[in-house]
């Protein structure tokens, strides 16, 4: 089986389900496929369906083949909508990257007229904290330089392609707030930014562990703790639960920056915290999203 010819739907915790399709890249609804997976018990009917969207691309910033994952809020207008990036955790994958229904959600929302409809794109970025720890791997690089050009060819995104937004969960928290900063730089600023559990360390000592930076000087030349007015006037959300070992982090980077959206609650380093903010998050995500891509 090639998998090429695999729809999946990634959420974070819980297996992956597939089916085979009959072209290299293909779109189906997987409501009826995945049931729980995607936060619902019952299949949504007419044209209101998720549709997740599975391909293998090229990236030369990263220098393999990888997976890219796109949630859609429905199979009839897709045409033009606005982007988000989503922005996996440590040993995760594009697959694994979004929380329990966080698809489901998408379209309930977007339905409803709460918020306009905006795709979800997840990308594999491997274990480097999203920037180039090992030479020639550049996952940062391949958000802003090939994204934006897989985008268009696709007939996502606004006229050049860019996203609007990006969210990312723990490590992909980092990503995130380090591809707004990025893009601040560029003179080209994200209109949002959501960390969710940030992987924001006080300590190099255990920030070493993940081999993730050659030295503390790499590491403090990327933290979004050292580095917040570098990130400009992007709105950010941010969340994370009281018990996560992430949350001193968390609490400073709030202190510093004042984000839009500042949420600490009970919970944990995991998907039960996760899915229960997903609402929120997409409600900061839709009200910074373009209406008319």
């Amino acid at each position: 089986m090639s998998r090429r010819s695999v729809l999946v739907a990634g959420t974070a915790g819980l297996a992956t389900a597939g089916l085979v399709l009959s072209t290299a890249t293909g779109t189906l609804p997987v409501a009826n496929l995945l049931g729980d997976a995607l936060g619902t018990s019952s299949a949504p009917v007419g044209p209101d369906e998720v549709v997740i969207k599975h391909e293998r691309v090229h990236s030369q910033r990263r220098k393999r083949d990888i997976d890219m994952v796109t949630l859609l809020p429905d199979r009839a207008r897709h045409q033009k909508l606005p982007v988000c990036l989503l922005l996996h955790g440590l040993h995760g994958n594009a697959r694994r990257a979004a929380p329990t229904g966080m698809a489901r959600k998408l379209i309930d929302l977007s339905a409803s007229g709460a918020i306009p409809p905006f795709a979800i794109v997840a990308l594999d970025g491997g274990d480097n904290y999203w920037h180039e720890n090992q030479r020639g791997d550049n996952s940062m690089a391949m958000l802003l330089d090939e994204v934006p050009r897989w985008m268009r060819e696709r007939g996502l995104g606004g006229a050049d392609g860019t996203p609007f937004a990006c969210a990312g969960i723990s490590m992909g928290g980092f990503g995130a707030l380090l591809y707004g900063r990025r893009r601040n730089e560029q003179g080209n600023p994200a209109k949002a930014i959501a960390a969710i559990s940030p992987g924001l360390l006080t300590s190099w000592r255990e920030m070493s562990t993940r081999k993730a930076f050659k030295d503390t000087a790499e590491w403090a030349s990327l933290d979004p703790l050292r580095n917040v007015d570098k990130m400009g006037s992007v709105p950010v959300g941010i969340w994370c639960g009281t018990e996560d070992h992430f949350i001193e982090g968390t609490r400073k980077f709030i202190k510093l920056a004042k984000p839009q959206i500042a949420y600490t609650g009970p919970g944990g380093h995991g998907d039960p915290f996760y899915r229960r903010i997903v609402p929120d998050v997409l409600a900061f995500l839709g009200k910074h999203a373009p209406r008319n891509a």
